[in-house]
């Protein structure tokens, strides 16, 4: 069940919409609404808000952007600017198990790219990729603010650190045998 999009704070100039807007459960409209309680400023939410529709729709795809500029009244392009400054708001869909690789110095310096190399080796694919089955993604990302105990990854939102390429076949293998947990829940509604 889809709406159609009908922006409500248009562009002076002609943009490219969704052709429908995101819909969503009565249990997350809710969750939603609290959010939105807590921000005198709608469009202050746009963070947590993006965080719900990537939980519920595993990625910010433009149904969801839709859904977004529509409920908080702003335009698309002010939900796409804030969603491609960070990277934890995945705006192409990810692996169930996306591997975040550190990149910038500390990391670079004490062995990112041989955990780099041992999740590409051990996956089949390149930063930047997902593996056929959709299971797994590597990316390369800036400063995850762990330069004391690097190399590190993010698997989802949970850091791990000081690795070695030992360390990271044993993440690995949990996560192959299912038995990975996150700590900080992000596997998001079925």
């Amino acid at each position: 069940m889809s709406q159609q999009f009908t922006p409500n704070n248009p562009l002076p100039q002609e943009a490219k919409v969704p052709e429908e807007m995101a819909v969503f459960s009565p249990e997350i409209e809710a969750e939603i609404d609290a959010h939105l309680a807590k921000y005198p400023v709608k469009r202050s939410a746009i963070l947590p808000l993006m965080f719900i529709m990537q939980r519920e729709r595993g990625w910010l795809d433009p149904p969801a952007v839709a859904y977004l500029a529509d409920r908080l009244g702003v335009r698309i392009t002010d939900i796409w600017e804030v969603a491609t400054f960070y990277s934890m708001i995945n705006t192409k869909p990810v692996g169930k198990y996306h591997i975040q690789i550190c990149k910038t110095l500390s990391c670079k310096i004490l062995g990112a790219d041989r955990v780099t190399e041992q999740c590409s080796q051990r996956l089949g694919i390149k930063p930047g990729e997902t593996t056929a089955d959709g299971r797994y993604t590597i990316s390369l990302v800036e400063c995850l603010g762990s330069c004391g105990t690097a190399p590190m990854l993010q698997l989802g939102f949970d850091f791990h650190e000081n690795l070695t390429p030992e360390k990271v076949d044993e993440i690995l293998d949990r996560c192959d045998r299912d038995e990975y947990v996150f700590q900080h829940g992000v596997e998001r509604s079925a």
